[in-house]
């Protein structure tokens, strides 16, 4: 019996190609294994049928970015885990080809508190982690609070500019009602963890809190749990 042989050999064979390029076919999803899609250029075949994509495009796979709508109470790892072929987002535009690679080694360089919902960014590339990282004190965070309780006097100018924590004035930010019970919080500078402790600082508890926008990046219409990919014109 002949022993079995990787697909990428198989796929050169095929494509009359080098095994180079039979990779990346491979790693684009453009192979298929007896009508399934196989992603591993090492996985091992006999005589198993090989089909390639008719509209294959030999090109390198990038690193993605993507956006989820973290429900209220997940970690960062239970949202992350939450990144799965079936939960895109139906009103996801970007054009983007789902393969396998793209939910593995995702970072989340601007978390959110447990607690909190909404929008939550993971990536696989250094440059967006980068640039989420280094600019955090110029990319401005959009966060709707649910408050209940009495508004201390001046309460919405401080929360604005002046309050101080652990000897630290916090710098200017924007806040203003959304409506008599939730206020939005437009932040730079400050970390979603903190706004808790702002809001009791002036009276206020909060009931919940939700990350609606991070830069130019809007959560849009994301249900809690769906995700989708950011286009390569997405900035922050």
């Amino acid at each position: 019996m002949t022993d079995p042989i990787r697909l990428a050999k198989r796929v050169a064979a095929l494509a009359q190609c080098s095994r180079r390029e039979a990779e990346m076919y491979i790693e684009g999803g453009w192979v298929r294994v007896d009508g399934v899609t196989v992603e591993e250029p090492q996985f091992k075949v006999l005589d198993q049928h090989i089909e390639i994509d008719p509209h294959a495009q030999l090109e390198p796979t990038e690193p993605v970015t993507l956006a989820l709508h973290k429900p209220a109470g997940a970690t960062i790892d239970e949202a992350r885990a939450l990144i799965r072929a079936e939960s895109r987002s139906t009103e996801d535009t970007s054009g983007v080809r789902p393969l396998k690679r793209h939910f593995a080694r995702l970072e989340s360089p601007l978390p959110l508190p447990d607690e909190a919902s909404g929008l939550v960014i993971f990536t696989q590339d250094w440059r967006v982690k980068r640039r989420l990282e280094d600019d955090f004190e110029r990319i401005e965070q959009e966060i709707v609070v649910q408050v209940t309780g009495e508004l201390a006097p001046n309460g919405l100018a401080l929360l604005n500019h002046g309050l101080r924590f652990d000897h630290y004035a916090l710098p200017p930010i924007k806040v203003s009602w959304q409506n008599e019970s939730h206020l939005r919080f437009a932040l730079k500078r400050i970390a979603p963890d903190k706004v808790e402790r702002m809001c009791h600082a002036v009276g206020l508890k909060v009931l919940a809190m939700k990350r609606i926008r991070i830069g130019r990046i809007p959560m849009a219409r994301l249900q809690p749990g769906e995700w989708r990919y950011l286009a390569s014109t997405d900035r922050f």
